[in-house]
Order: C-alpha cells, then sequence, then structure tokens
C-alpha cells in the first residue's frame, strides 16, 4: 500500500520536473521538497494554457411527432386540450477543443451523431452558433466551425505516440453539464483495443475522472499539449469509476487535416489485405513464440499488398517501426498516414522477418456505386443499394465481403427499416436469385411477390430470412 506522504512527494518531485525544476538525483532515490515553492506546485499554469481552448458544446434536432387523428374530434379537443404537440427537441451535451485559431473545433461523432443545430460555449462565456463541416464517424470524431469571431484560443497538439504509461495528464470537460471541470490522472494504458467504441479500437486510457459531458473535451499532457480526445468511460453506474478512454491525438489530426482540406469524409490509405488475430493456437502453428501480430487472411487482387508480395499467412509486425500487435493496431497505424507515398511494412513469413515497401492509396471504387432508391413494394423499399467496391466497404466498415450489394441508407419510415433493414447489411440474393449489382435489385424487386426469401450479410454472419409478400 502507498503510503498518502510518499504519494504526494513523488508527485511533487514529478511536477518540479513539469515545471522545469532542476534536481540531480541519484537512480531510485526519493526527493522531499526543498522549500516552500516546491511543496505549493500546482497543475495550475498548464490549466491556464489549456482551458480557454476546451469548449461546451450543445447540440440539437427537432424530431417531428405523428399527429394522432384523435384531435381531428372536436369533441376530444373540447375535452383534452386544442391540439396535440406535432414536434420534440432531441438534445445532446459534451465538450470540444479549438484546434485552428479560425474557430475549428474537434467534438466525438456521438455527441453531434444525428442533430442539425450546434452551439458552442467558450470558458469566457462566448456563445457562437457552429456549423458541423465533417463527420466522421469511423473514428468517432466530428468537426465544427464557429460562425463570426476570429483570433481564437487554441490548444496546440502533442505526439500522443510519445505518451508512456505512467505519465501524467489532465482532463477538460464538461461533465454532467455542470460546467468546464479539471480533473488529474496518469496514462493507465495504451494501444486498448476491443472497446467497442469505434472502427479504429485503439484508445489510451486513463484514471483521470471523464463523466457524462466529457466526451469530445481534452486530455492534456504536462506541456499542456492535446494528447488525445476523451471519448468514453467504463462503467457500471454512468459515472467515473477511473476507466476511461480517448481517442489519440495522431488520429485527430488525420481527421482535421481532411476537414481544413475541404473533405467531407476522410479519405485513408488502403493495401487491400484483410486481417485477423492471431491465436494461441496459430501461434503455435506458425511456430510464433506469443500470440501477437496481425494474421493476413486474404489480399485483394491488384492490390497495394499484392503488388508488394504480401501473401495469406504472413504475420504482420509492425508499420513504419510502430509495433503492430492485432488487426485493431494495424488499422490504426495504417489510417494515421496519410495518401501518397509508401510505408514500411514488417512481417513474418515461416519464421523469418522481411519487410516491403507498399504504396499508400484510396480504395478504389470500382464498380462505380450506381446508387439506387429501391421503390415498388418489397422489403427494400425506401431503401439506398450501392455496388460493392473496396471504397464503399471502407465507408461502411465492411471487411472479408466482395460479393453483393450494400444497403446506403435506411429511412426510418420506410419498409426497409420496418422489417429490420440495417444500413451496412450486403444483399447477396433474393428469392434465390444471385445479386451482384444494384440493378440486380430492381429487378428482384420490380414484381410483387407471396414471399420474400433473402440472404444477407450482417457484420460478417451470414443469414436467410423469409418475410411475407
Amino acid at each position: 500500500m502507498i503510503r498518502p506522504r510518499l504519494f504526494l512527494l513523488g508527485l511533487a518531485a514529478l511536477l518540479a520536473a513539469a515545471c522545469g525544476a532542476s534536481a540531480q538525483t541519484a537512480p531510485g532515490l526519493r526527493l522531499t521538497p526543498a522549500d516552500r515553492p516546491q511543496i505549493t506546485l500546482s497543475f495550475a499554469p498548464i490549466v491556464k494554457r489549456a482551458t480557454p481552448a476546451v469548449v461546451n458544446v450543445y447540440a440539437s434536432r427537432t424530431v417531428r411527432q405523428p399527429k394522432n387523428p384523435l384531435f381531428d374530434d372536436p369533441i376530444f379537443r373540447e375535452f383534452f386540450g386544442g391540439g396535440a404537440p406535432s414536434a420534440r427537441t432531441a438534445q445532446s451535451l459534451g465538450s470540444g477543443v479549438i484546434i485552428d485559431a479560425s474557430g475549428l473545433v474537434v467534438t466525438n461523432h456521438h455527441v453531434i451523431e444525428g442533430m442539425t443545430d450546434v452551439k458552442v460555449a467558450l470558458s469566457d462565456k462566448r456563445e457562437f452558433e457552429a456549423d458541423i463541416v465533417l463527420r466522421d464517424p469511423r473514428t468517432d470524431l466530428a468537426i465544427l466551425r464557429l460562425k463570426g469571431g476570429s483570433n481564437f484560443p487554441v490548444l496546440d497538439s502533442g505526439d500522443s505516440d510519445a505518451l508512456e504509461v505512467g505519465d501524467l495528464v489532465i482532463a477538460v470537460g464538461n461533465p454532467f453539464g455542470v460546467g468546464q471541470t479539471v480533473t488529474q490522472g496518469i496514462i493507465s494504458a495504451l494501444s486498448r483495443t476491443q472497446v467497442g467504441i469505434s472502427d479504429y479500437g485503439f484508445f489510451i486510457q486513463t484514471d483521470a475522472a471523464i463523466n457524462p459531458g466529457n466526451s469530445g473535451g481534452a486530455l492534456v499532457d504536462m506541456e499542456g499539449r492535446l494528447v488525445g480526445i476523451n471519448s468514453a468511460i467504463y462503467s457500471r453506474s454512468g459515472g467515473s469509476i477511473g476507466i476511461g478512454f480517448a481517442i489519440p491525438v495522431n488520429m485527430v489530426k488525420v481527421v482535421v487535416a481532411a476537414a481544413k482540406g475541404g473533405g467531407k469524409q476522410v479519405r485513408r490509405p488502403w493495401v487491400g489485405a484483410t486481417m485477423q488475430a492471431v491465436s494461441r493456437e496459430i501461434a503455435d502453428s506458425l511456430g510464433l513464440d506469443r500470440p501477437t501480430g496481425a494474421l493476413v487472411s486474404d489480399v485483394a487482387d491488384k492490390s497495394p499488398a499484392a503488388d508488394a508480395g504480401i501473401r495469406r499467412g504472413d504475420v504482420v509486425t509492425a508499420i513504419d517501426g510502430q509495433s503492430v500487435d492485432d488487426p485493431e493496431s494495424f488499422g490504426y497505424r495504417l489510417a494515421t498516414k496519410s495518401l501518397g507515398g509508401t510505408a514500411s511494412i514488417a512481417y513474418l513469413r515461416s519464421g523469418k522477418s522481411a519487410s516491403v515497401q507498399v504504396k499508400l492509396v484510396a480504395a478504389p471504387e470500382n464498380p462505380p456505386r450506381e446508387a439506387v432508391k429501391v421503390t415498388g413494394r418489397s422489403p427494400f423499399t425506401g431503401s439506398t443499394v450501392m455496388n460493392m467496391s473496396p471504397a464503399v466497404a471502407e465507408e461502411f466498415s465492411i471487411e472479408g465481403v466482395r460479393e453483393g450489394v450494400v444497403v446506403a441508407d435506411v429511412p426510418e419510415d420506410s419498409i426497409a427499416a420496418n422489417v429490420g433493414l440495417q444500413k451496412g447489411d450486403v444483399i447477396l440474393a433474393i428469392n434465390d436469385s444471385k445479386i451482384a449489382r444494384t440493378g440486380d435489385v430492381q429487378k428482384a424487386t420490380a414484381a410483387r411477390a407471396p414471399y420474400w426469401k433473402l440472404t444477407i450479410n450482417r457484420g460478417g454472419q451470414v443469414f436467410n430470412t423469409v418475410i411475407g409478400g
């Protein structure tokens, strides 16, 4: 058990180093405060630099309510009022960080998901309307632009790859809507995967208190630099229990660059290789001493990976010298690279190490998506479908599927939504007829049928279902 006095002394020594105090100590020797200024060391200088650039984000949208036909009855209105509310307002609360003096703000996608109106409040009480510049659900990030104003305070970005477990950090946000709040902790772990927050599961874990409303707020190092965007907590009660997760700032930089370039979506490198985890059994069969790395389970023809000579069965261990421990870390390392140029991919094959240079190109849209909105009377009515391609597969986070047609949109009030069709589903067959292009869906649904037999791939699982006509 660590005694409180020893903990405080250790913290004072760390703070002294962070604030520039010089001390010569032998390895392993604990320092005690030499004078009163060292005893009263504080995070306040860092907080003063960071907090002006951390904002509160208020998002909302108007939801139309279906009118109850009873309100058309004058007698009903006489007894129960003049009418029913035709709309309600859905709201969301979170935090954000100003990352450009022109008024660019980064926040979590889930804070503004489905919202149309956004307001941002600065720490100095100024409020601004904001436009949603870019939504990137794959990383759970979004970029806003403040309307009006200029020369906003900015939080400089650090390097999340330089973080180490045990580094001191502070978290800034608006928990539970109580107002801007600062908490302190350490980096508890790095490269956390299998968290289930976004497609790129590669998170910084911290014990700095993060609560609902902190989403989109800043995780700041002892140099006052942004190192992560706070996104989620592990909790059974809804409050902080010391396990919080932040998106590394190196991923944030990619999304910010896309927004500054005028893009509406983030274009990431595609190498055409599908990865799977290395289990203990797979490691033993490959002669590996431990189950680590990302196993290449498939390589697309004429892809950058294929052109570089990567094969099925190779185990990727690093990208540009950064270790790859699993498929999630492979995806993260690749996603933080810019298009153009190459990346060095290290791998194991038959127990021997090798590396190749792989071109960093955008996923091709071949065949063209040819989006079609399905009409008529079928389980797909109201939905929009697209041809499968590497670009569409990446856009909808579809892995290991090369055939079929992708469901790109399912409006809430459509027949497709009522029968349970979901965005990202891959239609493989309708009434036992193979579906390869959007035109096949149109032909298969042109006439009514007594029943519909559907074969669909959802999240890598293929299932068949029959729906009455």
